[in-house]
C-alpha cells in the first residue's frame, strides 16, 4: 500500500495525518472545487500523492481515498503499539544481532544498547516489556543495571552471562532477575524461557477492557465507567461505541458500520447509524471530554480523543 511509505517518509504521525484528512473534508466550502481548496490549504505532499497514484479520479473521490488509506496506516501503528516490546543489553554486537534476528522473527519489537546507560534511556522513553541483560558490561554491570530495572520497572529480566557458578547465580538473583541464561546458549531456549516470563508477567494486553481518559469499556461486563459512575447501555449502542473507541481517529462510513455493529443480513434504514450516534452524544457529551464523535461530511464518523 503506497500511502504509509509515502507519509511515513514526511514524518507525518498518523494520529495527526488521520485528523488532518478529516478536517479538510469537513471544512471545505461549499460549492468551492477540490483541487481549488487543496492548493489553498498548501497540502502539497497529499496533492503530490494524488497525482502520482490516482490520475484522472474526481477529487472528492481522491480524499476519501487518502481518508481510507490512512486509516489502514493507523491499523498498522495500533498493530505495532500491541507488539511486546524487549531490551537487549549486550556490548557484543554479535550477541545483539544474533538475539535481534530471533526475537524480530518471533514477533517481538527489539530495542538494543551495548552499556547500561543507553539501556537507562531507552527504558525511559520507550514502553519496554521486558529486558534481557548481560552481566559484563562498561559503566553500569548488569547485576546494577537489573536492580535499578526492578525498582522502577515492573518488567522481568533475564541476565545473560559467561559466569556458570552458582555464587555468580545466587547475586544475579538477589539483584532482581527473573531467569538466567549462561553463555553460550542456544537462541531458542531463551526465546522460551522469555515466553514463559511474558506468561507469568501477563504481558499480554486483555483486549475486552479499552480505556480513554477517565473511560473504561469493558466487553466482558457490558459496563462503560467514567470516574465512578457506571453506565450501562444498550447492546446496539455499546457496541458501536465501544467499536469506535477501539478504532480512534478512524472514518467509518454508515454502510461499514452496519456491517460491523449490525451484521451483513440488516435490511434496515442506513439512518439507524445516525440515531445511535445522536443517542451516544446526547449520553456522553455532558459526561465527559475524553472523546467526541464527529461527522465527517459525505463519508460517516470517526472519534475523536481528546488530546493529553
Amino acid at each position: 500500500m503506497p500511502y504509509c511509505s509515502e507519509w511515513h517518509n514526511h514524518r507525518k504521525s498518523y494520529f495527526q495525518t488521520a485528523g488532518y484528512a478529516a478536517v479538510i473534508v469537513q471544512s471545505k466550502p461549499h460549492g468551492m472545487p477540490w483541487l481549488d481548496y487543496l492548493r489553498q490549504l498548501s497540502v502539497m505532499p497529499w496533492i503530490l500523492i494524488v497525482r502520482k497514484w490516482y490520475i484522472g479520479l474526481k477529487i472528492s473521490t481522491l480524499v476519501r481515498v487518502m481518508v481510507s488509506s490512512i486509516s489502514e496506516c493507523y491499523k498498522l501503528h495500533k498493530e505495532f503499539i500491541k507488539m511486546i516490546h524487549i531490551l537487549i543489553v549486550d556490548d557484543d554486537i554479535n550477541i545483539l544481532k544474533l538475539v535481534d534476528v530471533h526475537l524480530s522473527e518471533a514477533g517481538y519489537k527489539v530495542y538494543e544498547a551495548q552499556d547500561g546507560m543507553k539501556a537507562l534511556s531507552i527504558l525511559r522513553n520507550n514502553k519496554i516489556d521486558l529486558a534481557v541483560v548481560d552481566v559484563m558490561m562498561p559503566y553500569i554491570d548488569g547485576y546494577f543495571l537489573t536492580r535499578n530495572i526492578r525498582d522502577e520497572y515492573d518488567i522481568p529480566v533475564v541476565l545473560l552471562t559467561a559466569k556458570n557458578q552458582i555464587e555468580d547465580k545466587e547475586k544475579g538473583f538477589h539483584s532482581g532477575t527473573d531467569d538466567y541464561v549462561v553463555k553460550p546458549f542456544e537462541p531458542k531456549e531463551l526465546l522460551f524461557r522469555i515466553k514463559a516470563l511474558l506468561r507469568r508477567y501477563d504481558k499480554q494486553p486483555d483486549e475486552s477492557i479499552i480505556r480513554i481518559g477517565h473511560t473504561t469499556i469493558n466487553k466482558k461486563s457490558y459496563e462503560v465507567q467514567i470516574g465512578d459512575r457506571t453506565i450501562f447501555l444498550p447492546l446496539k449502542e455499546f457496541e458501536l461505541l465501544y467499536f469506535f473507541i477501539s478504532n480512534p481517529m478512524q472514518v467509518f462510513s454508515r454502510d461499514h458500520l452496519i456491517e460491523h455493529i449490525w451484521g451483513l443480513d440488516y435490511e434496515g434504514d442506513e439512518r439507524t447509524v445516525d440515531v445511535h450516534v445522536k443517542r451516544l452524544r446526547e449520553r456522553f457529551s455532558k459526561l465527559t471530554d475524553d472523546f467526541q464523535i464527529k461527522t465527517v461530511r459525505g463519508i460517516g464518523y470517526l472519534l475523536e480523543a481528546k488530546r493529553g
